[in-house]
């Protein structure tokens, strides 16, 4: 139920994701995750929840029903952020209400103009575009980010929505490797390059948006999810398990940690239990063949600009 990242801390393989989840549920969420056996919560500064998360984790931590070794904490560096790297990672903590992060990721791989710690602004201009801070290079973020693991706040760190080339380049000027590339797959968008340069190089991938996006990416960005693909839907029958726990399961057993978000708490405990059955080779291969290479979180929508093109 673990994957051993690259520096020796034990990352679980299953998380949950707190994107896009509603302030008034995740005190009941995070609670009753804790008690299902999730140990993995999925935070970013620009999901503008922290400090509720934070209120949840100290009361699972007060009231015995965790302690705080148990857990396994991510938070994510924003991009109007990265010139004040030490500044966000505080304010994150003070948030979470936490001593020290499991896990500090470069949110994107891209400074955008600051617009304050914590206020996690996306400043446009005059013609609606993404202004990107080009004075900031990703190196000088990433020995920001290795600061904060000498300092003991940060116990890891790693990167976000990077690809192959720049991936390559933070190992190369990294003296701190970055132990987690997490980034978009699912089996509409497998990326199955991505996923076996950074397995070879010792970087653990955690999948975000593990089920394509299902209907929050709907509403956003107009995409449709993998959850309805009738090929899916035939192994949930063979399988006897619903189409979301087919595709954590194909997750897992890509060796990719999954951070699936649901605001259900029926859904929150059917996400969880993925780890009594497994996906015969042939069934993978199935799921392979299915590839669209489909991306549904598409931030140009917001930014007027394409930073994956």
């Amino acid at each position: 139920m673990a994957i051993t990242l690259n520096n020796g801390f034990k990352m679980p393989i299953i998380g949950l994701g707190v994107w896009r989840m509603d302030e008034s549920n995740i005190r009941d969420l995070i609670i009753n995750a804790i008690k299902i056996g999730y140990r993995h919560i999925d935070c970013a500064a620009d999901y503008r929840n922290e400090a509720e998360v934070g209120e949840a984790l100290a009361e699972a931590f007060s009231t015995g029903l965790v302690k705080r070794e148990d857990l396994f904490i991510t938070t994510k560096l924003w991009n109007s952020d990265h010139g004040h790297v030490l500044e966000a990672c505080k304010d994150s903590l003070k948030k979470l209400q936490l001593d020290y992060l499991d896990l500090y990721l470069v949110h994107f791989p891209v400074a955008t103009k600051h617009t304050g710690v914590g206020t996690t602004d996306s400043a446009l201009d005059a013609d609606g575009v993404l202004e990107i801070d080009t004075t900031i290079s990703l190196e000088t973020t990433w020995h920001a980010m290795e600061d904060l693991v000498s300092m003991g706040l940060v116990r890891s760190i790693g990167i976000s929505n990077y690809d192959i080339f720049l991936t390559r380049d933070c190992l190369a000027y990294s003296k701190v490797k970055p132990v987690v590339n997490q980034f978009e797959t699912h089996p509409y968008f497998q990326r199955d390059s991505l996923v076996k340069f950074c397995q070879k190089h010792g970087i653990c991938v955690t999948a975000h948006t593990p089920l394509g996006g299902a209907v929050a990416n709907t509403e956003w960005f107009g995409t449709v999810s993998c959850l309805d693909d009738p090929v899916l839907k035939g192994l949930a029958e063979k399988y006897k398990r619903t189409v979301a726990q087919i595709v954590l399961r194909w997750g897992i057993q890509r060796n990719t940690a999954v951070i699936p978000k649901t605001s259900k708490l029926e859904r929150l405990e059917e996400n969880f239990k993925v780890f009594d059955f497994e996906l015969s080779k042939e069934d993978m291969d199935v799921i392979k063949s299915i590839d669209r290479k489909y991306r549904t979180n598409q931030p140009a929508r917001f930014w007027g600009i394409d930073l994956f093109a």
